[in-house]
């Protein structure tokens, strides 16, 4: 009892750390104060230049000026390899799955990414094979921006469809007492971790329909699922409400999916709620008609990623060691890689509409097995199976009013849909 009471409070103490904040996008700027210049305010100027000081400037993530020239003759580079496109595949989780499936001489993997040069670095330094890979601009902040990159994939493929899509960058601020916003005014974590794969999977169904053995993976997460220890125990839970943000329109001010104040911990939960719900969606709605499958999956804990960068050091030491030894949910950045990449190649995989998990699924703290070492908590090792998401995951009613508050959200046009609903 004391043991799962330890576990749980350095959970609970640890949760707000498993990804890190993007830079701020507003910057507080004095404009034509007299301070700036200076000038000491009088008493008949302070209130003006109180409030001229505390002007807000945003800061896009998106411009004109970075639009990418589409690149062509990609059918050349492809030959006769599928098609896959790997959204955050600049490092992590998104770079080795990527990696992977590159290697195995089978796919040619378009790296979707917001910094094309680092990620051509990474792909070199991964070692992925020349001619195996391009990166492409994909801002997942910008509703604009995922339109361009579609256009781009498009003209870069020519004809031939997309085989695989792999849903997998996201955003995690949960230091943060303030909400960022995207270019669309959405808060960050939804607008980049739903809202932005939610228009990209949709603005790609009708090319990938004319694919045989098409496969869309979003990428899940404990931290959504109340019946695991990281979203049922650790505190905030993960709770849609009723969708009153959406209902709102799900831009500034409104702050959560449930119309509550901000709480970036809870925000990127909710977030992975979306993304679940959104593959039920997707099978429900197109499956049986495309043949697409539609499915999800949890990687593991990858407790050593760059993720941890802004912890403090005895954190960064720490909590693989905890994950590894105590919890069991432990996994390395290659394996989780290739939990990943096996959901798109397997043939095990082609079940639609499944929450594909591997070792116990972290349902439960890991118990002690014969090598010494906790089994059972979705860490290293483990056969692949098909796990149970939770009750409000599989809420069908519910899944079904955000996927309509999405579409309106993102402003998708009934041109724009696919024909095959």
């Amino acid at each position: 009892m004391m043991f799962k009471l330890f576990c749980l409070l350095f959970l609970t103490a640890t949760s707000n750390g498993f990804t890190p904040a993007l830079e701020s996008t507003t910057t507080k700027t004095c404009i034509n104060s007299p301070v700036s210049s200076g000038v000491v305010p009088t008493s008949s100027s302070t209130q003006m230049n109180a409030m001229l000081q505390q002007t807000e400037l945003p800061q896009k993530l998106y411009f004109e000026k970075e639009k990418e020239l589409p690149k062509v003759l990609g059918g050349l580079k492809i030959g006769l390899r599928k098609l896959v496109v790997v959204t955050g595949a600049s490092s992590g989780l998104g770079l080795n799955a990527a990696a992977t499936l590159a290697k195995t001489g089978r796919y040619f993997v378009v790296m979707a990414v917001r910094d094309i040069e680092k990620a051509k670095k990474a792909a070199k330094k991964m070692d992925m094979p020349d001619g195996s890979y391009v990166a492409m601009k994909l801002e997942l902040g910008s509703l604009q921006s995922v339109r361009d990159f579609v256009k781009n994939l498009k003209a870069f493929k020519s004809a031939r469809p997309l085989n695989h899509l792999i849903c997998n960058a996201a955003v995690y601020r949960p230091t943060d007492p303030e909400p960022a916003w995207t270019d669309d005014g959405f808060e960050m974590s939804m607008g980049v971790n739903h809202f932005g794969h939610f228009l990209l999977v949709n603005l790609l169904l009708d090319d990938m329909s004319k694919a045989k053995g098409a496969r869309v993976c979003i990428v899940g997460s404990i931290t959504g699922n109340t019946n695991t220890v990281g979203g049922g125990l650790v505190y905030p839970q993960a709770d849609l409400g009723k969708l009153q943000g959406f209902e709102q329109g799900a831009t500034k001010p409104i702050e959560m999916v449930d119309g509550k104040p901000f709480f970036g911990a809870k925000a990127y939960k909710d977030s992975k709620v979306c993304n679940m719900m959104t593959v039920s969606e997707l099978h429900r709605r197109y499956h049986d008609k495309t043949g697409i499958v539609f499915s999800s999956m949890y990687p593991g804990c990858i407790a050593e990623t760059a993720l941890f960068r802004e912890k403090r050091p005895w954190f960064r030491k720490a909590f693989p060691w905890f994950m590894k030894y105590v919890t069991g949910g432990y996994v390395g950045e290659v394996e989780a890689g290739e939990r990943l990449a096996q959901v798109i190649d397997d043939e095990k995989c082609q079940k639609s509409n499944v929450y594909w998990s591997w070792n116990g699924g972290a349902q439960s703290i890991g118990r002690y097995s014969g090598d010494g070492k906790p089994r059972g908590a979705g860490g290293a090792g483990g056969e692949i199976f098909e796990n149970t998401q939770s009750d409000a995951v599989r809420d069908k009613e519910t899944a079904k009013k955000m996927w309509d508050l999405s579409v309106k959200a993102v402003g998708l046009s009934e041109k724009e849909m696919s024909k095959e609903s």
